[in-house]
């Protein structure tokens, strides 16, 4: 792994967590937004992080910050197929 995609690793689960402390403390948010609010560029092009906002959504399960939900449940980042909500795990 480059450097570069380091950075934007740490940069997507910052848009993550940033995007989860601006909201209430029940509120998910879509991979989009964070996606949409790491990306730089103008057009669709934040497209292109989707998968990587969905690893970066898994490592901070791993980390014990959020949750996977589908249908309002927390779900196993390994076995969630299709669309995905992320929430601040329940402390």
């Amino acid at each position: 792994m480059t450097e570069s995609e380091r950075q934007m690793d740490r940069r997507l689960e910052r848009a993550i967590l940033e995007l989860l402390d601006r909201r209430g403390p029940t509120a998910t948010i879509c991979p989009s937004d964070a996606a949409r609010a790491a990306y730089d560029g103008e057009g669709d092009g934040w497209r292109a992080l989707m998968e990587p906002v969905r690893r970066a959504a898994r490592r901070l399960v791993t980390a014990g910050e959020v949750e996977i939900t589908q249908a309002g449940r927390p779900v196993d980042p390994a076995k969630a197929r299709g669309p995905i909500r992320i929430r601040r795990r329940a402390r």
